[in-house]
């Protein structure tokens, strides 16, 4: 390289420096859309709007919260990842629009690994498997003898077609040799009315969404998905336990926006999420749900969710698991 080129690309990533931080300096410009793929109501709604009022004081610009449901989170993550990437519009990630959905659906309209750009893992939560008071057992064993004695009778409701409460249940289907007929819905929220109000009797979700009701006793928890016990729920399994580990996966929430995102905004966004995070109010209101704080770097959030998405591959094609 000649004194000329050398003095050339010196001056191409000079300005490229301060292009970047002329770019974060600037944003954020305007209103931030924070887009939960769901209906309101479930997890996702829930880890959105805890995290959305620190997010837009840590940046100084207001998030709202916008829920757009359908497909088991695929039309929100689709319209995700058609947005600008100047980080004005990111969404809530979750393992099922991810991982889990691209797994199980070969015709999903996104490619899950390029079309986004991962921020951070806000939040791991536990899974639950939930009855409604009247099912006719309120343990695991009597769970899972009703249901091998009755295949085809009952019925449990999921987040949506393609999500970890769809795959989840498919794969427990598969390892206990039972069948429960799925009925999707259009986010956990409605799932979780259905099946409060005993429409359904049996529902799969994220515990954060489903607590509430179980501590009341509208809901009866039968196994959870989670590294031990959880601690507001001591007398209730996990998959572990039981002898199905393999379905004992916990979920994720984190941001993610569209593809093409500049390191200087997402740094900046994530900085303002990790800020958000050190907060005792907002830590709290995570971890009384039963979740875990991550709040890991992009690089990590993006290698969580390639691998997740890898698990949920080879549980689909182990198990030979199919859309309803």
């Amino acid at each position: 390289m000649n004194r000329r080129t050398a003095l050339a690309s010196a001056a191409a990533f000079a300005a490229l420096g301060t292009q970047g931080l002329a770019l974060a300096q600037a944003f954020p410009s305007k209103t931030i859309t924070l887009q939960v793929p769901f209906a309101p109501g479930g997890t996702t709604d829930i880890i959105g709007r805890v995290m959305s009022e620190p997010l837009g004081k840590a940046l100084g610009q207001s998030v709202i919260v916008l829920n757009r449901a359908g497909g088991g989170g695929v039309v929100g993550a689709q319209e995700l990842s058609r947005q600008a990437p100047d980080g004005h519009y990111i969404g809530v990630a979750t393992v099922s629009t991810t991982a889990a959905n691209p797994a199980i659906n070969p015709k999903i309209p996104y490619d899950t690994l390029n079309d986004f750009t991962p921020i951070i893992n806000i939040a791991a939560t536990p899974n639950v498997i939930a009855v409604h008071p009247s099912f006719p057992a309120k343990d695991f064993k009597g769970f899972l003898d009703v249901i091998k004695k009755n295949p085809g009778r009952y019925s449990y409701a999921s987040s949506g077609t393609g999500g970890i409460g769809h795959l989840q249940t498919e794969l427990f289907k598969s390892l206990t040799n039972t069948f429960i007929t799925h009925i999707p819905y259009r986010g956990a929220g409605p799932a979780l009315n259905d099946t409060v109000g005993g429409q359904v009797p049996i529902i799969f979700d994220n515990l954060p969404s489903a607590l509430p009701h179980i501590l009341s006793g509208r809901l009866i928890a039968i196994v959870v998905a989670a590294p031990q016990r959880v601690a507001a729920l001591p007398n209730v399994p996990t998959f572990k336990e039981v002898g199905l580990e393999p379905v004992n996966r916990m979920a994720y929430y984190g941001l993610i926006g569209p593809k093409g995102m500049a390191p200087e905004v997402v740094n900046k966004i994530h900085g303002a999420a990790v800020e958000a995070l050190k907060d005792p109010a907002v830590r709290k209101r995570i971890e009384d749900t039963g979740s875990l704080v991550v709040g890991n770097s992009p690089t990590e959030f993006a290698a969580q969710i390639k691998a997740e998405f890898e698990v949920y591959k080879q549980v689909v094609a182990k198990q030979q698991l199919k859309l309803d």
